[in-house]
């Protein structure tokens, strides 16, 4: 099963934001609003077909548009009627992790029209598919039409900017420098530092280096390419037999710890600071770390009792 009905699904809701902003006359920038998520459109839905110059060249003119021409934007207050059942609107938000759970176990088990799904594609069909699911229940809840969530949604992209490519960026930046030989560049300089050939050595230098690497890259999914490759897998798994299943999950979550506590994670930590208002540009941070650090420490230990069983 291809993703490329999830590609167009979300190209064409980049197309609608596109449209709607060179038609906001309320606000500025429509022009370069509009380009922005019309390039995003454009990528997402035919990406593949584009001369790879053309698609390059695409994406820095995103980086252009967004440093230069995409200012700032501030989603509309929402109306009495929009909040109606705003309270009860946490169910289709909890609602959206259980089916992403149940729909990936479930959907490989299960073909369509003779094509199966992978388990990458399963995870990331049953995330749309929870994502569609809980819209329809919060606009039962809200009693909205589709175009308000529609409409509403635009906002919040608007407001997020630029910010909500960093997850997809940084993700191919980390399997660059991990293509690039970075990690093993990394682990060849700890071993210098640190004997990897004791294991409790190896964890730290992995959970750590795991958290550490985030905090400077901004995302987990770019480092985790880095650590794994150059510490995780050669030293951890080949050298000391770690189960490579558990070592995976728990390195990706101590890369999280280190998303709670960098500017670095824009989308994360800066964002929310920019959409509530707030006076202290790292409040979200603050209020972090003392979350971060026991659930790195915790980790640590994990990797220890669960990795070599």
């Amino acid at each position: 099963m291809t993703l490329m009905p999830l590609y167009v699904l979300l190209g064409s809701y980049f197309a609608l934001i596109s449209w709607r902003a060179a038609h906001d006359r309320l606000r500025s920038s429509a022009a370069a609003r509009s380009a922005f998520f019309g390039i995003l459109a454009l990528l997402f839905l035919i990406g593949d077909l584009l001369p790879l110059p053309l698609a390059g060249m695409l994406v820095l003119a995103l980086a252009v548009i967004a440093g230069w021409g995409l200012p700032q934007q501030t989603a509309a207050p929402t109306s009495p009627q929009e909040q109606h059942g705003s309270a009860r609107l946490l169910l289709p938000v909890l609602a959206i992790p259980l089916l992403t759970i149940v729909l990936t176990l479930s959907l490989p088990h299960f073909t369509f029209a003779g094509v199966a799904f992978t388990k990458q594609s399963a995870a990331l069909y049953g995330l749309a598919c929870a994502c569609v699911i809980a819209l329809c229940l919060a606009l039962a809840i809200t009693r909205n039409e589709p175009a308000v969530a529609l409409a509403r949604g635009g906002d919040l992209l608007e407001s997020i900017g630029w910010a909500v490519l960093l997850p997809l960026l940084l993700a191919v930046l980390g399997t660059l420098f991990a293509k690039a030989g970075v990690g093993d560049a990394l682990a060849q300089a700890i071993g210098l530092l640190m004997p990897l050939d004791v294991r409790w050595v190896a964890i730290l230098a992995y959970g750590l280096g795991m958290a550490l690497l985030t905090m400077a890259m901004g995302n987990a999914f770019a480092a985790f390419p880095v650590i794994a490759g150059g510490i995780g897998m050669p030293y951890l798994v080949s050298l000391h037999g770690a189960d490579p299943a558990p070592m995976a999950a728990i390195g990706m979550l101590s890369g999280y710890c280190g998303t709670l506590m960098t500017p670095m994670a824009a989308n994360f930590n800066l964002v929310p600071v920019a959409l509530l208002d707030l006076s202290d540009r790292n409040a979200v941070i603050r209020a972090q770390i003392a979350t971060a650090l026991p659930l790195l420490a915790a980790n640590l230990v994990l990797l220890g009792l669960l990795c070599f069983r």
